[in-house]
């Protein structure tokens, strides 16, 4: 038998243990009220005994629902819990990505205001290489721009400004050029790509503070300043031979990667030299309508246009090391050698006329080396029984102009004068007035006496027919 309980305390908890009425059987027992075993059938004893143990069965089977009630709300308790947790977690997590989002936005835009980061597709690698050879610079007395930030300022611009002109759009609704066809002289058309004026201001920029500080070689004549196609015809007077050669699409030929490295060989950092090489090239566009817009896109790569003011000088510059390597070959062989633009000449006399075949052949070899290309149909080896011309001008005893050509323009001029510039023309030139004018000064330019008369005759005409007609 279980101890007794002493206080009024246990005795309550012993009666809510046990239940009342096997309490107070035991209770009858311990007494001696009562016998421990039932005696007689059906004895209560035995009745209250198994009523007890059902009731504590169900006391503890109502134990064990209310602990499993239990751990089921605190399961659910517990999972509402985590999910809370998750939600303000992903809700704290969603918070701080914004704010990380919203400081790098702020962060790009205050870098945008001092950085170009990205240019268009496969030019922008360079980009964040901002550090230049500055002794180099120096020694070439060229501005110390190697940022972004630098050159804009140089140029009087904005960042913004820079960013747009430099920008290598794939497809674009704006062109930085017009672009227009003018006839050549040779016959066929040559693409002209005029720039617009931003951008040619920056290339004026560029030639004016960077390419025309440059020493050229001095084989060099054309584009250059105090040199011209009579300075490239001079040396080649009187001589038994000429070899002219040309050079095939000239600028096309010179890509962007070889404009970049030109400036970057300049002393200019990554950054600086992409810059200039986007300012300074651009790819051949078509031009397209949808839906009532005009689109402009690009086709292939860039290359050195055909009309921008930086274009000459820098492929002059680009020309050097071919004027250097062309110049050494011509001295060993006896040969002299000059380059206006895309036109090679050699000349030479006595002697030095065996080596005429070896003169084409390395000339070949070398223009195809500097990544050029000879005009096979254009190449002429004149002899001083021919009338022998270097960039127009006649050099067999001394520098003139072709007496065929002058014979037409001198009767071209007549009938213009005499009848008006209705139905004339001269060259394949659109435009009568600048073509005439235009040749009347080169000819001034070869033989000012001739020359001057032409000029005076041109003037009488745009008073005559020009002025006249407007009045």
């Amino acid at each position: 038998m279980s101890e007794q309980p002493r206080t009024r305390q246990q005795l309550y908890e012993q009666v809510r243990k046990v239940g009342k009425e096997e309490f107070i059987l035991e209770e009858m027992i311990r007494y001696g009220f009562w016998s421990t075993q039932g005696t007689i059938p059906e004895d209560p004893a035995d009745e209250i005994r198994r009523a007890s143990e059902i009731r504590r069965e169900l006391q503890e089977l109502r134990r064990e629902s209310s602990r499993l009630h239990n751990e089921q709300k605190l399961r659910k308790e517990a999972l509402k819990k985590r999910l809370a947790e998750s939600r303000k977690k992903q809700q704290e997590t969603k918070e701080r990505k914004e704010k990380e989002r919203l400081q790098r936005a702020e962060a790009w835009q205050e870098r945008k205001k001092h950085e170009i980061i990205y240019l268009g597709e496969e030019v922008s690698a360079g980009l964040n290489h901002g550090e230049g050879n500055l002794e180099r610079l120096r020694n070439n007395n060229l501005p110390l721009c190697n940022s972004a930030e630098e050159i804009a300022a140089a140029m009087g611009i904005t960042i913004n400004k820079l960013r747009f002109l430099a920008f290598n759009r794939k497809t674009s609704t704006v062109s930085h050029y017009i672009r227009f066809k003018m006839p050549k002289k040779t016959g066929g058309e040559r693409v002209i790509s005029a720039p617009m004026p931003n951008l040619k201001q920056a290339q004026h920029w560029i030639l004016t503070n960077i390419l025309e500080k440059l020493e050229l070689h001095q084989a060099a004549h054309g584009f250059c300043r105090q040199r011209s196609i009579i300075t490239n015809a001079t040396p080649h007077l009187e001589k038994d031979v000429v070899i002219n050669f040309d050079l095939k699409d000239f600028f096309p030929t010179i890509s962007y990667k070889r404009v970049k490295g030109l400036f970057h060989s300049f002393g200019y950092s990554e950054t600086a030299a992409t810059i200039f090489a986007l300012l300074c090239t651009s790819a051949d566009i078509e031009k397209l309508q949808l839906d009532a817009r005009t689109y402009y896109v690009a086709v292939g790569d860039r290359y050195l246009p055909q009309g921008s003011p930086a274009s000459p000088a820098i492929s002059n510059l680009l020309c050097r090391r071919l004027d250097k390597r062309l110049t050494g070959m011509a001295d060993k062989l006896g040969f002299t050698y000059t380059r206006y633009a895309d036109d090679l000449t050699f000349s030479a006399s006595g002697e030095s006329l065996r080596h005429i075949c070896n003169i084409i052949r390395r000339t070949e070899s070398i223009v195809t080396h500097e990544g050029l290309r000879i005009n096979e149909d254009k190449t002429r080896v004149l002899r001083n029984t021919q009338q022998q011309e270097v960039t127009g001008i006649v050099v067999n005893e001394k520098l003139s102009v072709c007496r065929k050509t002058l014979r037409k323009f001198r009767a071209t001029l007549y009938q213009i004068e005499k009848e008006g510039l209705e139905g004339k023309k001269w060259g394949n030139s659109t435009d009568l007035l600048a073509a005439i004018t235009g040749y009347a000064n080169f000819v001034a330019m070869v033989n000012p006496e001739k020359g001057n008369v032409f000029q005076k005759q041109v003037k009488r005409i745009k008073e005559n027919w020009v002025m006249g007609n407007r009045e």
